[in-house]
């Protein structure tokens, strides 16, 4: 059995001997550290240890109170929440532990704030988000971790299993940072890090088991924010994967749960129906929506109860604790509406309490706009209250997608799903901030398989980058991998060519070995990223755009006076087009640069566009 320990919780109460104590046994405090001249004044503290509740603890700081002291049911765990006000200095303090004859005192540290609160920026629709499994992405080629020896299951890498680790690292990814500043993106979300000690790897990082320890097999927490720094200074924003729906099974609180409704259904396993539209569904049956949002995700994976408030308050930490420690720019929220509602709401206005800029997308995967909107903070078609959640993910475009750019677009079908999809954005009370994308670690690839040509590939890679929202591309997008998951998720987390040590064939950071196609695709990335990036006509422009005729869609973004306009025959023939309908933006003889070419392009009464041309116009 390991110890549960964490590293830095260690180094925060070491120098008081507490980890092998002879007395009342300390093994687990969190957070390990805080801050003063935080928002949030009263600060929890969960400690572990052997008959810890039968302690009485004192506190004696300047303008630090314990306010309260709370016994759970199991006796091993006691929770403090401190009272720290506004003239509490950064310094150690002591907690004084007393237990009958026995007593014990552990530091604890409340350190200075070293970034303002508003200049946390979040993320926002001039962003460009790079989406990163680190365990598939690249590894720096360092040698196992004796870190890695104190997991119960250290699952070391096998890149012959699909559903096996790999290991990719932060170390890996920071070797990267180059690559993926060149492309032109401007944050980069990284699927969990923190530790996933679980039968199998958990390589993908959804079954946390510690929430304050970054798995060792990834790393630890300071290269994590040696990474996040590193990133800063390219001007690339961090997004962090985070699920407070579910732990993983293996977490300490399976073994000596605080309480026994920590977890729904703890003592009987009952896995989710998945059907999310019992959330919204005003004829819902208790019995369905229980299974919905109480139900576990999988059985490697038990639901935790939000509604606990010792719970709900515990999560709230963690994810100010990560902002302020690491630096984070912004939380992708995983399985988002499967949480309790009022506790997600609490905890995203907690959130924005304490850091007013900052952005959180939660994954409501919905294949209707209706059921999308109902999640945005401020919907006007959610009858159960404010949700809060600004970003919202669109899985109705990236399930629309491949169809509606690959197929031929007549009056009804190809481009007019984007078309008809743009038309239902009136059901969102903030389009700009829907995060849109063609496809992500959990679904299908975008490209089932290598296209003969990539022109309708371009123009989806295109809209995707100059539509309304906010752009998410998943890693090697960009060099055309594809594939199905239809067997394994694995086969839609492949390793990036040349991240690991071996790789000897194709290396995409280099260059080496990639295919014309290859070199062709991300050539055209990285030409229309860099555009974009600073690029306010498409980040904060309007939105206008015509029924596409002929095959051919034209919309375009205005700022001021700054245009973009972008034109898309969505059919493998050439197609002639009357541009009647699109004067009232185009007046014929009006001469724009097409960015992609650096061609002048006049607009003529009659215009002829060749097989799935594209054309990202700009005045």
């Amino acid at each position: 059995m390991k110890k549960f320990l964490t590293s830095i919780a260690c180094a925060a109460i070491s120098t008081a001997g507490l980890c092998s104590a002879a007395n009342l046994t300390i093994d687990r405090v969190e957070p390990p550290y805080w801050w003063t001249g935080m928002q949030q004044d009263t600060l929890q503290i969960m400690v572990h240890g052997k008959d810890i509740a039968n302690s009485i603890v004192s506190v004696d700081y300047p303008d630090v109170r314990l306010a309260e002291q709370v016994r759970l049911e199991s006796p091993n765990y006691l929770l403090l929440y401190l009272a720290i006000g506004k003239e509490a200095k950064p310094g150690t303090m002591d907690l004084k532990f007393m237990d009958g004859k026995k007593s014990k005192t552990l530091p604890y540290e409340l350190k200075a704030r070293t970034k303002a609160p508003e200049d946390y920026k979040g993320f926002d629709s001039s962003d460009v988000l790079y989406l990163i499994m680190p365990d598939r992405f690249a590894s720096d080629g360092r040698k196992e971790d004796k870190a890695v020896k104190d997991l119960d299951y250290p699952s070391t890498a096998d890149r012959s299993d699909p559903n096996a680790r790999h290991g990719g690292n932060i170390g890996g990814l920071q070797q990267h940072l180059g690559y993926i500043d060149s492309l032109g993106v401007t944050a980069v979300w990284v699927c969990p890090v923190l530790e996933n000690d679980m039968p199998g790897g958990s390589y993908h990082g959804y079954a946390t088991t510690n929430y304050y320890r970054i798995d060792p097999r990834f790393g630890t927490n300071d290269e994590w924010k040696a990474f996040i720094e590193e990133a800063h200074k390219r001007g690339i924003k961090v997004v962090m994967d985070m699920i407070f729906n579910h732990s993983g099974s293996n977490h300490p609180w399976r073994k000596d749960a605080p309480t026994a409704d920590w977890y729904n259904n703890s003592d009987n396993y009952i896995q989710t129906n998945y059907r999310l539209s019992t959330v919204h569904d005003p004829y819902v049956s208790d019995y369905d929506y229980s299974r919905t949002v109480n139900g576990w995700f999988v059985e490697a994976m038990p639901d935790l109860n939000q509604r606990n408030k010792h719970l709900a308050k515990y999560l709230t930490q963690n994810s100010i604790w990560w902002i302020e420690d690491a630096k984070i720019d912004g939380i992708r929220m995983d399985t988002h509406p499967y949480a309790d509602f009022k506790a997600m709401a609490q905890w995203l206005r907690d959130v924005r309490k304490e850091y007013p800029s900052f952005n959180i997308v939660g994954e409501c995967w919905y294949g209707t706009e209706g059921g999308e909107a109902y999640w945005q903070k401020g919907s006007k078609v959610n009858p159960h209250g404010d949700s809060e959640l600004e970003t919202v993910m669109d899985f109705v475009l990236s399930i629309k997608a491949r169809n509606a750019f690959s197929s031929q677009t007549d009056p009804w079908n190809g481009l007019n799903e984007m078309y008809d999809h743009l038309a239902l954005d009136y059901l969102f009370p903030n389009p700009s901030k829907i995060l849109t994308f063609l496809d992500n670690h959990d679904t299908d690839r975008f490209l089932l398989e290598e296209p003969e040509n990539l022109g309708w590939w371009k123009q989806a890679i295109a809209f995707l980058l100059t539509t309304r929202g906010i752009p998410q591309l998943y890693y090697g997008t960009e060099i055309l991998m594809h594939g199905s998951k239809e067997g394994s998720d694995g086969y839609i987390r492949k390793d990036m060519p040349g991240g690991f040590p071996g790789d000897k064939d194709v290396n995409v950071f280099t260059g080496e070995g990639l295919s014309d196609k290859q070199q062709e695709a991300l050539g055209f990335i990285r030409k229309v990223l860099n555009w974009r990036k600073g690029n306010d006509v498409v980040a904060k422009g309007s939105l206008k755009h015509f029924m596409p005729q002929q095959g051919v869609y034209v919309y375009e973004r205005r700022l001021g006076d700054k245009q973009v306009v972008v034109m898309m025959n969505g059919n493998d023939a050439p197609k002639t087009m009357n541009m009647e309908q699109t004067a009232e933006i185009l007046p014929y003889g009006t001469t724009l640069t097409d960015m992609l070419t650096g061609k002048k392009v006049t607009i003529t009464p009659e215009m002829t566009f060749a097989p799935r041309e594209l054309y990202i116009l700009e005045n």
